[in-house]
């Protein structure tokens, strides 16, 4: 069917929009289906948590829809969790030195172990040796310490069942060199960090400096001394020191005059 058109005008032919047309074609097998994978993405960016209590009165935290017999449901929208990268693959010989002879390392919170304890995990982490740290600061610690180890001291390193207690990166070497272990520079090396600070770990209390008591003076306060310095330097007064007067002009004989012996 033509519709008429007036005189000087002109109008593009009308365009199919049915079933059939290609432009409808490309919206529906192109276009919608773009925007169902971005809808996916944004929901999958939102997780849904619940937010429930159970029958004992407990409050309880879930990313699955709580039981029929949970009270006070509350859902919120928190972000997803990116998934977690895969770590890269140890060497071979990493692998079967740490299946034979795992290592332990005994450290204690940085504020009780910094410098010896950081440099205990950085030999470590440049051979690319994976290890298991564990901090000692409490008696129950202690005493697992002093089981492994055979005395008190951090750190202390077990490779396998052979112990080296206070660090020695010499000692630590040979011991890793006995199990197995790729010499530093042969393995990728590893940024193992510090654990966090155990929960209920209270950092030792500083021990404020010792004033000296009022009224004492210390070992180098000279202000109890006399100076030996006259306040006032002037002329010398042999009379004080009971030396003889020779103030007076001399004699003929070289005697002052006015003493015994003159004439």
């Amino acid at each position: 069917m033509f519709v008429s058109q007036p005189n000087n005008a002109f109008y593009p032919p009308a365009v199919d929009t049915g079933p059939d047309c290609p432009y409808y074609a490309c919206m529906r097998f192109c276009v919608i289906p773009a925007l169902a994978a971005l809808l996916c993405c944004a929901t999958t960016a939102l997780a849904q948590q619940y937010r429930w209590t159970d029958e004992m009165g407990r409050v309880r935290f879930t990313d699955t829809p709580p039981p029929p017999t949970a009270k006070n449901i509350t859902k919120t929208a928190t972000p997803a969790k990116p998934a977690a990268t895969a770590e890269a693959p140890l060497p071979f010989e990493v692998l079967q030195a740490s299946k034979d002879f795992p290592v332990t390392l005994y450290t204690a919170p940085a504020l009780i172990c910094k410098q010896y304890c950081e440099s205990a995990r950085l030999v470590l982490n440049r051979r690319g040796v994976p290890f298991t740290e564990l901090q000692v600061w409490d008696p129950e610690a202690v005493a697992k310490l002093k089981t492994a180890t055979g005395s008190e001291n951090i750190p202390a390193i077990v490779v396998g069942r052979t112990v080296a207690s206070g660090f020695d990166e010499a000692r630590y070497d040979g011991l890793l060199d006995s199990a197995g272990y790729p010499k530093t520079g042969s393995a990728p090396a590893r940024a193992q960090a510090a654990p966090a600070a155990p929960a209920g770990f209270e950092p030792p209390p500083q021990a404020e400096p010792v004033k000296p008591a009022a009224g004492r003076p210390g070992p180098y306060d000279t202000s109890g001394l006399k100076s030996n310095v006259p306040e006032k330097p002037g002329v010398y007064d042999p009379a004080k020191a009971g030396l003889p007067d020779n103030s007076k002009p001399p004699g003929p004989y070289g005697v002052p005059s006015g003493t015994s012996g003159s004439k």
